[in-house]
């Protein structure tokens, strides 16, 4: 499969899913990711992005059932794939060499407010 290059927001939406340890609808993933950030998203936004994620390959999805609490509508449940998995791999371990290629002297300098 070609590489394909994650965009910040679709890395974090794939980080949520991944970290997930219940099952992944668009609600609970635009919940945390709002608490995670502390940004103020919309839900449609999360949406489209699970959708492309899934697009891609990086997710996959099913339906769940229909509960009365939703009027009898079905939660689409997302799952990130072994494909997503390795794109995520690759992004922090990029991270983590750029992070590191920084010399300290210049990440002092650009913490000390005085």
């Amino acid at each position: 499969m070609k590489r394909t290059f994650l965009g910040e927001f679709e890395e974090i939406v794939l980080l949520v899913v991944a970290a997930s340890t219940d099952p992944a609808y668009g609600v609970n993933v635009w919940e945390s990711i709002q608490q995670a950030t502390g940004r103020s998203i919309t839900l449609s936004a999360v949406h489209a992005t699970l959708y492309r994620l899934e697009e891609k390959g990086f997710l996959t999805s099913e339906m769940g059932g229909a509960t009365a609490e939703r009027g009898g509508r079905r939660k689409r449940f997302f799952t990130i794939t072994s494909y997503g998995n390795r794109a995520l791999l690759e992004v922090q371990e990029i991270r983590q060499q750029l992070w590191q290629s920084i010399p300290q002297e210049k990440l002092q300098s650009k913490l000390s407010f005085s």
